[in-house]
């Protein structure tokens, strides 16, 4: 049942748990989506892609990839301008297909934002360390390794013998203090992470231009092996769901609506900005890199060290290429922490959660009890789980935030049809469509074990919900009260 009204006297309770500071501009916004993007991915992933799946034709991987996201960034952007708050696709989804709903795309948003970084703290470990080992300082691997991996266990996990992953755990705790302290610091620092790996990228970019072997590109798209997904277009295809990965995080944008200066103005230049740049960016990356070296040589966790390694001449450039990884990496986590507190702020101001987390700290204007809490439980996860668990939860929870996005846009345009769009999503049937075929796909291919960790994640929430969110929405209480007193009525845009 979608909710349009909401009593007045509910309303003034929420506003009572205190606002959120406007400062964001438009420029910072782009960044905070390049912050999210570009990580773990562009330094790793590129290279097992084309090894594995897709060689020189790595490029179209992208660009299938950037489609799927642009279509659900479209969706966002309308979205985020008809109801700019800080809840993202779940308060997208509130108003667009109601509460359960909402609920459930609220708590699988926990997969991207928190377990994602999460993910990323496992990734700038291995960057760390392997950055200590240059400096011969060794971090004992019983500290330095999660205690899980994939195996023959329940869930598909087993045990390693290692303690925790302690860098992992430190770097999340510190960015938690950094969000905490406040909007305006984390986004300068971000802001100078940003400036940071997006200049290391260019400077990648243009120095490996002059050094790239045409040859290395033919055959452009290796023949397929007979298998599904081992080269040819199926491999193109698949390194596309693998890739997409690299793109989790440009949403992020859409959680700072409640602090943007003008979100209608703004919000879709963020998000559609950032993805673009991240696309370019990506794409030009993965042609050097398949130009540099033979494709197959690239089947290992730092495939652009490997090219660089390739040409002597490039030595010097291989500790930046890790500074920017550091840099990189250290970007997306704190843009993911922040994205992960506003929504549990948004879900605490409906009662879904204890209101408590929608607390703002009285100096620094901040989800102060949500930051703590995301970034408490996501130093526990990277401390105990691999990145390869934490990777495909990751990407399965966002698969299905842009799937529902793109639905909840083409339902409002039935249901509500009046409602004011700043920004509309042109070609509403088509980019919605295409949205959900090219995400749903994405997700259809995933592994089994993830879908099974996805419904038992599922499970949990929906109990927290019926067993605690319904019994304290604003929403049904302000609906009962309403059917009560119908002139009370205040509609909720």
């Amino acid at each position: 049942m979608m909710e349009h009204t909401l009593k007045k006297n509910g309303t003034n309770n929420r506003q009572q748990l205190g606002g959120l500071k406007p400062v964001l501009g438009r420029v910072a916004l782009i960044n905070i989506g390049i912050g999210a993007v570009i990580g773990t991915g562009i330094f790793v992933l590129t290279g097992i892609a084309a090894a594995q799946h897709a060689g020189p034709a790595l490029t179209l991987s992208f660009v299938i990839a950037a489609l799927g996201c642009c279509f659900a960034a479209l969706c966002y952007a309308e979205f985020a301008t008809m109801l700019p708050t800080s809840g993202s696709v779940y308060s997208y989804t509130r108003h667009a297909l109601g509460e359960p709903i909402a609920w459930f795309v609220g708590w699988n948003l926990v997969l991207e934002y928190l377990f994602g970084a999460a993910t990323v703290s496992v990734g700038w470990s291995g960057y760390i360390n392997s950055l200590f080992q240059q400096f011969h300082i060794s971090v004992p691997s019983a500290l330095s390794q999660a205690p899980l991996r994939k195996g023959d266990g329940p869930l598909g996990l087993e045990l390693t013998g290692s303690l925790i992953n302690l860098p992992a755990v430190f770097i999340i705790l510190a960015i938690t203090a950094i969000c905490t302290v406040g909007t305006h610091h984390s986004s300068r620092i971000n802001n100078s992470f940003v400036i940071i790996k997006v200049a290391i990228v260019m400077l990648f970019i243009a120095v490996g231009f002059f050094y790239i072997d045409p040859q290395n590109w033919h055959p452009f798209i290796p023949e397929n092996s007979g298998k599904f997904g081992e080269f040819g277009w199926s491999g193109v295809a698949q390194a596309a769901g693998i890739v997409f990965y690299t793109y989790i995080g440009f949403d992020a944008v859409s959680t700072a609506a409640g602090e943007a200066k003008n979100p209608q103005r703004d919000m879709p230049i963020g998000i559609l900005g950032s993805l673009i740049i991240c696309s370019i960016l990506y794409i030009a990356v993965s042609a050097i890199l398949t130009g540099l070296v033979p494709y197959h040589l690239l089947n290992v966790p730092a495939p652009v060290a490997v090219a660089l390694d390739a040409h002597p001449q490039l030595a010097w450039f291989s500790a930046l290429i890790k500074v920017g990884a550091i840099a990189g990496m250290t970007s997306v986590i704190l843009v993911l922490i922040f994205g992960q507190a506003r929504i549990f702020f948004a879900m605490a101001q409906d009662g879904m959660i204890p209101t408590t987390f929608a607390r703002v700290h009285h100096r620094y204007r901040t989800p102060y009890l949500s930051t703590l809490a995301t970034g408490s439980v996501a130093a526990l996860i990277a401390g105990l789980f691999p990145i390869n668990i934490l990777g495909e939860l990751v990407a399965i929870g966002t698969l299905l935030a842009f799937v529902t996005v793109c639905i909840g846009v083409w339902v409002l345009r039935y249901t509500q049809p009046d409602i004011k769009r700043p920004f509309k999503v042109p070609a509403v049937h088509f980019c919605c469509s295409a949205g959900v075929l090219l995400c749903g796909g994405m997700a259809a291919s995933l592994p089994a074990d993830t879908w099974w960790r996805l419904l038992i994640w599922s499970a949990i929430g929906m109990c927290m919900y019926f067993l605690y969110g319904q019994h304290h929405s604003l929403f049904r209480k302000a609906a009962k009260q309403n059917a009560a007193n119908p002139a009370s009525i205040t509609e909720v845009q």
